[in-house]
């Protein structure tokens, strides 16, 4: 990784306008904010700049933004949070036509179910039963893969779609790294079902920021992320500029560890030691 330039958080004010900062593994983990992140966001805000949270995750913005707020970072220190959850619901919205009491299943954590309910979907705890499986977040630190496999089973069996709002195959949870939301989605194509995959590194999430934030030209935004595969992968797609930092989910690897995950599409422009 040595020919990939180190930065700092000043040197990007100094070069871009506009910042897609991811939530896990840069600004918080499953226990509270890092050290420094939530000043960062703010001298980014001090500064002028745009700063959307972009994030994996099945829940909408404003769920996440009020658990944010309960972190100790401030309101005003981002003007947006997009997730992977709004961006399925507002592609699903004009596309999915499921009859009138459809049943769906959902795979999530801390019974999480608001993605069935606003798109007006009747919810069921049986694959059997389902019409529709989404897959939002994981508990895999404590329910067995092998159990998810034997709830999934029934509906890819039968040929049920699935949607997955949450790609991270990997989370944080308790120090350690578990098996995430990602991880479930694989297991349910392996079972023989379909998936559709919403956020990162897929298109549609970047497709619905840069909207929000007016369609910048793409040399004035930049991407901060932990995933090699999901932030830096996704950005390279998007035709955006990305940051690795060192903490999150590749926290615990060395430098030519994190290096050999690097392929010519997996390359970030730049590496900072955290987001501070």
């Amino acid at each position: 990784m040595s020919d990939i330039p180190q930065t700092s958080l000043g040197a990007l004010i100094d070069r871009y306008d506009i910042f897609f900062v991811d939530q896990f593994g840069v600004l918080r983990d499953d226990e509270g904010a890092y050290p420094g992140a939530v000043e960062a966001l703010q001298r980014l805000k001090a500064a002028g700049k745009t700063v959307v949270i972009l994030s994996n995750s099945g829940r909408s913005g404003d769920y996440n933004a009020d658990r944010f707020a309960g972190l100790g970072f401030r309101r005003d220190s981002f003007d947006r949070f997009v997730t992977s959850g709004d961006t399925a619901y507002a592609v699903l919205s004009r596309e999915m036509a499921l009859p009138a009491g459809s049943q769906c299943l959902t795979i999530s954590s801390g019974g999480d179910r608001n993605l069935a309910e606003r798109l007006g979907l009747a919810s069921t705890d049986d694959a059997a039963e389902a019409d529709l499986v989404i897959i939002s977040g994981s508990e895999a630190e404590t329910i067995p893969m092998e159990v998810y496999a034997d709830r999934l089973r029934p509906g890819a069996e039968r040929k049920i779609p699935a949607i997955c709002t949450n790609p991270d195959i990997h989370k944080l949870a308790g120090g350690t790294v578990a098996p995430g939301a990602g991880s479930i989605a694989q297991l349910y194509e392996q079972l023989g079902g379909s998936v559709r995959w919403f956020g990162k590194p897929y298109g549609d999430i970047y497709t619905l920021a840069l909207r929000l934030t007016g369609e910048p030209a793409a040399n004035t935004v930049v991407c901060i992320g932990d995933s090699i595969d999901h932030d830096i992968f996704g950005a390279r797609q998007a035709g955006l500029a990305s940051v690795l930092v060192e903490t999150g989910i590749l926290a615990n690897l060395s430098p030519s560890e994190r290096a050999s995950l690097m392929t010519a599409d997996r390359r970030p422009t730049y590496l900072m030691p955290g987001f501070r």
